[in-house]
């Protein structure tokens, strides 16, 4: 194929920069914006059915209509609401949305910043806990009193369902014994799911039984440590048997398809749904024992609603003075506590039940001291002080629904009545955890009294400091009692023998001390946290503690200088003895140090105390360590590099980087941080990283470092050394774990080194373009993908690279560095050097395209052709002869066997005719003229 010489077309940067300006043009929205409520018109089409009437379109439109993603229609639009007069199945889908959107608005009548009951229940599963035997009493399901004459009378009906609810009480059931914890567990879930398979069968006797059944459950305490979480598992199925019955009762009020308002009154139900309502109550008031009674009738105590407005407030005191007949006082806490949840979640208003049936429970309580609780205890082997936190979660959640919303003088009025039961400390915790923090700090002085004169056998005293340091980390108490406050907590505290008990209430109060004292006081607490823990590895079972310790102290104290100046701090880290707490907690610290240090440090003390952190971290790593974990810990220590700078003193600077780069060498990522932050480290650590591409590119911008610091000799070196790097990159490379091509990845760099090759200026005694003439020659060796077209894409840009090059005025530089243009001048010389350059890539591309001639290949010599057309379109001067007939045949190599896209070639002789009304372009008129378009067939 015959040699094509190259004139480049000579380029006026600053004029074409001008012309490709958008134009600016003033543009006035008046009250137009995209995120503002549209307006939707909308237009309607009736067709009357009447003789001689006509087809008539109204339209309306709405400036208010709201976004219709942002909109909550809840199925009650015009369209679902005419659906569902043709489909029952959507009546049904209606009623459900309505009924969950009016659960929602019932929950909300309590705020946001009431804690719910299943936020606790986790917390009281987990906690109470046994590995003794336990057993159930399991329903056996009977299919006696199923079936009835539709024709009986209503009387009939109520005396075989009582027959039936006697036949539960008669034997019905049957003894499950030597249960695991779990086991038990797993029968109390099966019995949730037979409730519920009993409902949708219909079977709503059957389910009755099932629930009076558990209920009885409740009134069984002889595991009595395990009696809390039976109670949350048993009150789970009371809850869902309630809703179950609400439910039902209130799909009997859809009237037409419209189901009731959320703030309905009961004389807008219907008379069946009362009648059914009623019958649900007739048939738990004949349920004979009182717990199965009391917890049934709780359990749909919102059903009143349908009954009557004052149903609620009406049965909330009867159903208080029921649980006065429980004997166990324990069993009667859970009650009481039960009463209050549902209390609280159908009638939150209601606080003077809620009150009558806390102060009940105060006129009880000596019952907890009597003989037949001790008795108990005996048997069971329980101790007063285990036993005692039994009552907790009931006693804590009664107090939370007292306390919510509740003036500062029912604190007033409860501290009273704990000083008259002679401070009571289970009393006392609970009050403390119930009531506004604002209310505790402020009377914090007056609590210490209280739990100075609190009798210690039953409750110990340093839980009761325990909950006033929770409160106290949430608001503050006076100025002047602060230190009076630290120290009555600190005589308790320090004097625990036990760690556990010691390090639980330490953690609470190192935060007071934070936010109220000086490193001098914290320095203080964490001397005695060190004392108590060390003798006899404490530490090893209270990594948690001391992780929170740690947080809490580099939460309040962030400026890295005074939290060093601690004495005790670094002491205290040693004790994380365990490999992954000691890491979590150095990630702990630097996230920390990276969040709030605003400004670069040179502090040898926090240097060489981060150092010592980050090689913790570093030393970490093995070959386990995922690479997630491995990039989390490189970007955490590159943020403490990038944040240490000594100034002008570079010898300091260097020694510094030196340091880190023997400490950190297992991560890459910090290396290459290194390698940015320190020129001298290239040469010797980029050939250490595996990641070849990783080297090629810091070698890029290690010669662009150097070359805009004016180190010309460097820059070559480093530009040499990619170029004797390219021969080494594989065909195939892992990218996320997967092998891929790399074809890709190696135009990409390419691209942008002939981008930096511009600026380049070339070196006296190597000769014109020896960066650009070595690239080539490695380009031109390398073994490219059998089916790969990129050595071609690199030529056309190498094309790009040359034509630029020859230009009076390059199109940028780098400050202070002359390139070729300034150099050569424009010397002719080294101008033909460029064309010879460019005559040898030009045959290489017309070989490739030549050898894409086969059939299997030729969408792809399509491609290139107009590709490479493109290139001499932007880059050549037309007006050669040569150059204008090379690029007429690519136009019709490209379209030769009908793979070109036409719209393709439309636009470009479209642009090449506009192109041809400038002055300097009017050639391009003759080559429009000679460039056809062919259709596909």
């Amino acid at each position: 194929m015959a040699a094509f010489p190259w004139h480049a077309r000579s380029r006026n940067y600053v004029s074409e920069s001008e012309v490709c300006k958008l134009e600016s043009v003033p543009l006035d929205f008046g009250d137009y914006h995209p995120l503002k409520p549209i307006t939707v018109t909308e237009s309607k089409t009736k067709k009357m059915n009447r003789k001689g009437s006509t087809s008539s379109t109204s339209s309306s439109s709405s400036s208010s209509m709201m976004d219709p993603l942002s909109s909550v229609l809840d199925g009650t639009d015009p369209l679902s609401l005419f659906a569902a007069a043709a489909d029952p199945v959507m009546t049904t889908a209606t009623m459900d949305s309505t009924r969950k959107k009016r659960d929602k608005d019932d929950s909300s009548a309590v705020g946001s910043d009431f804690e719910p009951w299943s936020s606790k229940r986790g917390e009281i599963l987990a906690r109470y806990t046994t590995t003794e035997k336990l057993s159930i009493n399991l329903y056996i399901g009977s299919e006696k009193g199923k079936t009835t004459t539709t024709g009986s009378a209503v009387s009939e009906k109520v005396r075989t369902r009582l027959e039936e609810l006697d036949d539960l009480e008669e034997g019905s059931q049957k003894e499950l014994l030597n249960l695991t914890q779990q086991d038990y567990m797993n029968r109390i879930e099966e019995l949730n799911q037979s409730l519920k398979d009993a409902w949708s069968s219909d079977q709503k006797v059957k389910a009755l039984k099932i629930v009076i059944q558990c209920s009885k459950l409740l009134s069984d305490t002889t595991v009595i440590q395990f009696y809390p979480s039976k109670f949350v598992l048993i009150t789970d199925i009371l809850d869902t048997f309630g809703k179950l019955v609400y439910e039902r009762i209130l799909s009997m009020c859809v009237d037409s398809r419209v189901s009731l308002p959320d703030n309905f009154s009961p004389e807008s139900v219907n008379d069946t749904a009362k009648e059914t309502c009623l019958n649900w109550f007739f048939k738990i008031a004949s349920i004979r024992e009182l717990i199965p009674r009391f917890y049934v009738e709780a359990a749909i105590l919102k059903c009143n609603k349908f009954l009557s407005k004052t149903g609620i407030s009406e049965c909330l005191p009867r159903l208080t003075s029921m649980i006065r007949g429980i004997g166990d006082p324990l069993v009667a806490v859970y009650a009481r506590a039960y009463l209050c949840r549902v209390g609280m979640e159908v009638a939150p208003q209601l606080k003077d039940s809620l009150n009558k049936n806390f102060f009940d429970f105060l006129l009880t309580f000596k019952q907890i001291h009597g003989d037949t609780v001790q008795n108990q205890l005996v048997i069971q082997c329980v101790e007063i002080p285990l036993y005692l936190t039994l009552y907790s979660p009931a006693i804590d959640w009664i107090l939370q629904c007292i306390a919510y919303r509740a003036p500062e003088v029912l604190l007033t009025e409860m501290m009273e009545r704990c000083k008259k039961l002679g401070n009571n400390a289970l009393l006392l915790n609970s009050v403390m955890s119930a009531f506004r923090a604002e209310f505790i700090a402020a009377r914090s002085m007056d609590f210490i009294g209280m739990i100075k004169e609190c009798d210690e056998s039953g409750f110990p005293k340093h839980l009761l400091f325990r909950s006033l340091g929770l409160n106290l980390a949430l608001a503050d108490p006076p100025e002047n009692d602060r230190l009076q406050i630290l120290n009555e907590a600190w005589k308790v505290i320090t004097k625990l023998k036990n760690p556990q008990d010691y390090i639980n209430c330490a953690e609470v109060w190192v935060e007071y001390t934070c936010r109220h004292f000086t490193e001098r006081e914290v320095n203080t607490v964490l001397a005695d946290v060190i004392k108590h823990m060390t003798p006899d590895r404490a530490f090893e079972d209270a990594y948690p503690q001391l992780q929170s310790i740690i947080h809490k102290v580099i939460t309040y104290i962030y400026d890295f200088s005074l939290l060093f100046s601690v004495e005790k701090f670094l002491p205290f880290l040693d004790m994380f003895q365990k490999e992954s707490v000691r890491v979590e907690v150095c990630k702990c610290i630097m996230e920390s140090f990276i969040k709030h240090q605003q400004e670069s440090t040179k502090d040898p003390v926090i240097l060489n105390a981060l150092l010592h952190i980050c090689k913790t971290m570093h030393d970490s790593v093995n070959a386990l360590t995922l690479e997630d974990e491995k990039r989390m810990l490189a970007a955490l220590i590159n943020g403490f590099i990038k944040m240490v700078s000594f100034g002008r003193d570079f010898e300091q600077q260097l020694s510094f980087y030196v340091e880190a780069r023997s400490m950190f060498c297992n991560l890459e990522p910090v290396l290459v941080q290194l390698i940015h932050a320190c020129v001298a480290f290239c040469f010797i650590t980029i050939p250490s990283l595996s990641s070849i591409f990783t080297c090629l590119n810091l070698y890029l911008h290690s010669g662009q470092v150097a070359l805009a610091n004016q180190c010309l000799s460097q820059a070559d070196a480093f530009f040499k050394a990619a170029v004797s790097l390219v021969p080494e990159v594989p065909r195939m490379i892992s990218v996320d774990g997967k092998m891929r091509p790399s074809d890709a990845f190696l135009l990409e760099f390419l691209c942008n080194f002939f981008s930096t090759l511009l600026v380049v200026p070339d070196h006296p005694e190597q000769g014109v373009l020896f960066l650009v003439r070595g690239l080539l020659n490695v380009i031109q060796d390398y073994t490219w993908e059998d089916n790969s077209d990129n050595k071609v894409r690199i030529y056309t840009n190498v094309l790009h690279l040359l034509s630029a090059m020859t230009q009076e005025a390059y199109i940028y530089h780098v400050d202070k560095v002359d390139s070729n243009d300034t150099l050569y001048g424009g010397d002719s010389k080294f101008l033909a050097e460029i064309n010879k350059l460019c005559e040898t890539v030009i045959a290489q591309i017309l070989d490739h395209l030549k050898n894409l001639g086969k059939e299997e290949t030729l969408k792809r010599q399509s491609q290139l052709a107009l590709s490479f057309f493109n290139t001499i379109l932007a880059h050549g001067d037309l007006r050669n002869n040569k150059l204008n007939q090379l690029s007429v045949n690519l136009w019709n190599l490209a379209q030769k066997h009908g793979f070109a896209d036409t719209k393709t070639m439309v636009k470009t002789l479209e642009y090449i005719k506009r192109q041809s009304k400038q002055p300097e372009m009017s050639h391009f008129t003759d080559l429009a003229l000679r460039l056809p378009l062919q259709s596909r067939t």
